[in-house]
């Protein structure tokens, strides 16, 4: 029988297993995260020895992991076929952190520098419980030591390895997690018992006894590991049969088994749009496996902090809806990104400042705005499906300002150029802009039917010149930010006055020329509009002719410039409901103007001309995007049907 010896783990080791063994941090269950990824690349070092040649001990085991549970003395057993360890391979990979820094952290968490910026007056025991919360993790993340997690949920470890190569001879390493281990030869039947690679026996804590029950450890895999290319079995039971499609040549994958893999994922029950596969080798190398939903996302609701892509490192799931992948405009994307450039266990706030990762997510956008880009000129159809079902979260890439050129000219809108529904670029508005034409204009509205009867369309109806429709809240936000589009001015009809149409004096204008007024018109015109002054008061700032309208009567004009969606966003964020007076436009050629104008002629006093003028301004004021005391707007309405109909029902009798 051979004698075992016992070693000393060095001083930083020792902290360590310190603060796992007593460590509160709640989510103990990436031991088995670790132990298994440990598992697989000893095993995926031995089939690259064997790929090479190599003759290695007991070739026809199956490269496999399998765990077994005994309840009854508390013990989970870890076993794989892989590479296994030599005695010393023990001592130097189980007794020794090598991890350059790791003992400059844990000086520095001892006086208080740590993460938690505590001053640790207590003993060590209780510092480790009260700090080990914020820092196992930490540490485990830092310094690459996922083995010592066991420590969490054990308080005894049993490690026995029998190398591939060599004379064969299996060792057990033995710890409590405390000062020391021992290593010891195993002989006869006991050795006999171990062909190849390596078992950890975990001696259970009591409070860890959840990591004895089937279900649990299931779970766990299926949550962290179900992408190790090994198979993986509790028990008899094989978990992970999923295949890592993202690891695949494209070539080799069919449609059903993106399918299939997207509702694994996803569980969404309808196929994706679009798949976009990348195997990408600089500047950083990673696969990726991303998906366009062919359902609709809500990040403004309930979805608002689910997003991002799921990051694996070598196959083990690091983080699920990492949203440092990807920003937030392409958030609808769903997925998978996996990397060889990233240490294993790297924790989340190492992963929030690493360059690694801000270069895949760079990758990452430009392959993807490529991919849409491919997909806008070859297949109109599948993009504009994709603009429906996404487009309003896309527009907020013009806060991405290294790629908002490019996101831009993937934009779409409505347009009073297409009637039909379909969606425009702003290229194809350029393509049909007007000679000499330096502005991109377009109105704000709800509905297509809304944008169509605003008053201030009129003259660009009339003219022939194009209006983008912008229908989502975002819209006006988008535009404004990005300020131009190759060289041309994003504006909006709101903004724009006959100075601004009159560089078009060569357009054909689509309305009969009006009537021009004489000085007796002119000057009872100019009565009328001060009547009308009088009767609406402080609700309007003034009341001046309009050079802007054709078929309207009038319109609501900002004295600043500023839209009238504009104002109802700053309202909101300024929590007011206060709406600025504005600026009444009329237009003496409309016929409702002209015969407001002969009752007053008529008449000055005429009862009917506050309603009629109240009843003007409800009108403008609701296409405005503003809605009055609707109890006075039904009043004055009435009042102006009853005396329609009896005026109507009179010229029946005469």
């Amino acid at each position: 029988m051979a004698k075992a010896k016992t070693l000393q783990f060095r001083a930083e080791t020792q902290k360590v297993l310190n603060i796992l063994t007593h460590s509160l941090y709640t989510n103990r269950e990436i031991f088995l995260r670790e132990l298994l990824s440990n598992a697989s690349d000893a095993l995926d070092k031995l089939r690259f020895l064997q790929s090479k040649g190599e003759e290695v001990r007991n070739s026809g085991l199956p490269l496999e992991t399998r765990i077994t549970v005994d309840k009854d003395a508390g013990i989970l057993q870890i076993a794989d076929t892989g590479l296994g360890m030599t005695e010393q391979e023990l001592v130097d990979n189980l007794g020794t952190i090598a991890k350059s820094g790791s003992e400059q952290f844990l000086k520095d968490m001892e006086s208080g520098a740590g993460e938690s910026g505590r001053d640790n007056g207590q003993d060590e025991n209780d510092s480790a419980g009260t700090e080990a919360k914020a820092s196992a993790a930490q540490i485990i993340g830092r310094f690459g030591i996922g083995f010592y997690s066991v420590f969490m949920v054990a308080d005894k470890v049993e490690v026995i390895s029998v190398p591939a190569l060599g004379d064969g001879t299996p060792h057990i390493w033995t710890s409590e997690g405390t000062g020391s281990f021992s290593v010891k030869a195993l002989d006869g039947e006991e050795a006999a018992a171990f062909r190849r690679g390596t078992v950890i026996r975990a001696h259970m804590k009591e409070d860890a006894t959840e990591f004895l029950e089937t279900h649990r450890l299931q779970s766990v895999i299926r949550q962290h590991s179900n992408f190790l290319p090994f198979p993986i079995l509790v028990g008899d039971e094989r978990i992970t049969t999923t295949a890592a499609l993202w690891r695949e040549p494209k070539f080799s994958i069919t449609k059903e088994q993106y399918g299939e893999f997207y509702k694994y994922l996803t569980y969404d029950p309808k196929p994706p749009l679009d798949v976009i596969h990348l195997a990408v080798d600089a500047p950083v190398q990673f696969n990726a496996l991303i998906f366009i939903p062919d359902s609709p996302q809500d990040f403004f609701g309930a979805q608002r902090d689910q997003w991002g892509l799921d990051l694996y490192v070598r196959r083990v799931l690091i983080e699920r809806a990492n949203g440092d992948l990807v920003p937030q405009y392409l958030g609808f994307l769903k997925g998978v990104v996996d990397t060889e450039d990233l240490p294993l266990n790297i924790s989340r706030e190492t992963l929030q400042e690493n360059v690694i990762l801000r270069k895949i997510s760079q990758t990452i956008v430009k392959q993807v705005l490529g991919h849409l880009e491919k997909m806008a000129e070859s297949d109109k159809d599948k993009y504009e499906a994709f603009w429906k079902l996404h487009g309003k979260y896309f527009k907020f890439a013009f806060n991405d300002y290294a790629n908002r050129d490019r996101a831009a000219a993937l934009m779409r809108f409505t347009s009073s150029a297409t009637e039909d529904g379909r969606l425009t670029s702003l290229d194809e508005y350029l393509d049909r802009a007007k000679q000499g034409q330096k502005e991109i204009w377009h109105v704000t509205a709800p509905s297509p039917e809304a944008a169509r009867v605003n008053p201030h369309l009129d003259r660009f109806s009339r003219k022939g010149i194009e209006v983008l429709y912008l229908l989502e809240p975002v819209d006006e936000l988008a535009l404004e930010a990005l300020g131009t589009y190759k060289e041309h001015n994003f504006k909006s009809v709101e903004q724009a006055d006959g100075k601004a149409l009159g560089a078009f004096p060569d357009l054909e204008d689509s309305a009969p020329a009006a009537k021009a007024m004489d000085e007796g018109e002119k000057a009872a015109l100019d009565k009328l509009i001060e009547k009308m002054r009088s009767i609406l008061g402080d609700q309007i700032k003034d009341i001046r002719v309009s050079d802007r309208l054709a078929g309207s009567p009038a319109v609501l004009v900002s004295p600043d410039g500023m839209t009238s969606s504009m104002e109802k966003l700053m309202r909101v964020l300024r929590q007011s409901d206060t709406v600025p007076p504005k600026i009444l436009e009329v237009n003496p050629d409309h016929g409702f103007i002209r015969t407001l104008l002969r009752i007053y002629d008529n008449n000055p006093d005429n009862q009917m001309i506050p309603d009629l003028v109240n009843n003007l301004f409800d009108n403008v004021r609701l296409l405005d995007g503003q809605i009055g005391d609707p109890h006075l707007m039904a009043d004055r309405n009435l009042k102006l049907m009853d005396k329609a109909a009896s005026w109507y029902a009179d010229l029946l009798k005469a």
